[in-house]
């Protein structure tokens, strides 16, 4: 099972969350990143409905693939002071 990790960073004037190089938009305070981080982390564990998706690659090849409602990665939150 995947494990994404949310981790609360200074950034733009102010804080935000990052995950796999992607940042959050900015909060004013460490506080509000920490919560939304949370928040992000308990939504992103929940289940939702197995759907055929399609996407396409960089390379221009498209892909159709079954996406397990089930199939969600395990996450925390680290705010390292």
């Amino acid at each position: 099972m995947p494990r994404v990790t949310y981790k609360i960073v200074e950034h733009d004037g102010g804080w935000a969350y990052t995950v796999n190089g992607a940042f959050s938009e900015s909060f004013a305070s460490r506080a509000e990143a920490l919560a939304a981080a949370k928040r992000a982390a308990a939504e992103q564990r929940t289940p939702g409905r197995t759907e055929v998706i399609e996407y396409e690659t960089p390379d221009g090849r498209w892909h159709t693939e079954t996406a397990v409602g089930s199939d969600r990665p395990e996450t925390d939150v680290e705010d390292k002071r």
